[in-house]
This record gives C-alpha cells, structure tokens and sequence, in this order.
C-alpha cells in the first residue's frame, strides 16, 4: 500500500510539471504572437543596446589623429570631460563637426537629450529618444530567455524527484 500511495505521489507530482511547462510554453507562444501583431515595434521603448547601435550608426567611431604640428598653441580636448586627446584614442565627429571621446559622448547621450554638449545640434531624431526614455523609466523586468526559465523549472523539478528516489 505505501508503494502504490509513493508512486500516486510521483504520478501527481510530474503531472503537475507537466502541465506548468505546458501553461509556460504556451504563455511563451502568446507572447511571440502579440510581439509580432504589435505595430512592428512602433510606440514601443528601446533598449541601452539598442540605443548605442543607433548613435553608432549615425556616427561612427574613429581613431583620433592629431592634426597639427608638435608644440601645437591649442591642443584639441574633449568638451565633456576636458581632457586632451591622445593619438589613437577612439572618438565619435559629430555632424556639426565638434568631436568628442566615444564613451564621453555615448554617456552624454544616454544621460541628456540626444544633442552635441556644444551646439545642441540633435545626434538621433527625438523619437528614438523618447522611446529610449520609455525604456529607462520602466520598472527592471526579467531580461533573460524564456528557454532559461524553461530549463530552471526543469532542473528544479530533477532535484525535486531526487529527494523522492
């Protein structure tokens, strides 16, 4: 009798999980449809990543090469952190022609409005910034993969069949 109550309680036991990865995927699957239904993105926030990307591609990094001779009157600096550039360091031009160290400005950037520190020239059209502001004053989700979470209540479930063996 405790045999067949043992395994009634294994039955009961994997049956549940079952049916907690299969609500789980299906909950996956909704997700990955509704994503897809969703204006293509439009409305939605963007992501540090993604932000970066898009400065990136609208000014390219670059190695600095200093311009004038040795000795030179004015050295060119950095106008966010006043430093002097050094050769070879990376740095981002901007479209109005001020320049900058790559992960000065890139902070600029993400902190201020998409604008040059100098004229205010705009780096990215405003609504690339505000979807990114979007993203930036949400709550903190759970960034990881759904196949993670998957493989977690899986392994989670192994070590509790463990305990039963």
């Amino acid at each position: 009798m405790a045999a067949l109550s043992q395994f009634l309680a294994h039955l009961y036991t994997m049956t549940l999980v079952f049916f907690t990865i299969l609500i789980l995927e299906l909950v996956i699957f909704v997700r990955s449809i509704t994503d897809t239904i969703c204006d293509s993105g439009r409305g939605r926030p963007i992501t540090a990543k993604q932000y970066l990307k898009l400065i990136d591609e609208k000014n390219p990094v670059s190695r600095f090469k200093s311009t004038s001779t040795s000795g030179a009157i004015n050295p060119e600096t950095c106008a966010v952190c006043l430093s002097v550039f050094e050769e070879g360091e990376q740095v981002r031009k901007l479209k109005c022609n001020h320049t900058f160290h790559k992960d000065c400005l890139d902070t600029w950037l993400q902190q201020d409005s998409a604008t040059c520190p100098l004229c205010r020239c705009k780096v990215l059209p405003e609504e690339i910034v505000v979807k990114f502001r979007q993203q930036r004053n949400q709550q903190p989700e759970y960034e990881g993969s759904d196949e993670e979470l998957i493989f977690l209540l899986s392994a989670l479930h192994g070590n509790y069949m463990r305990r039963f063996l």
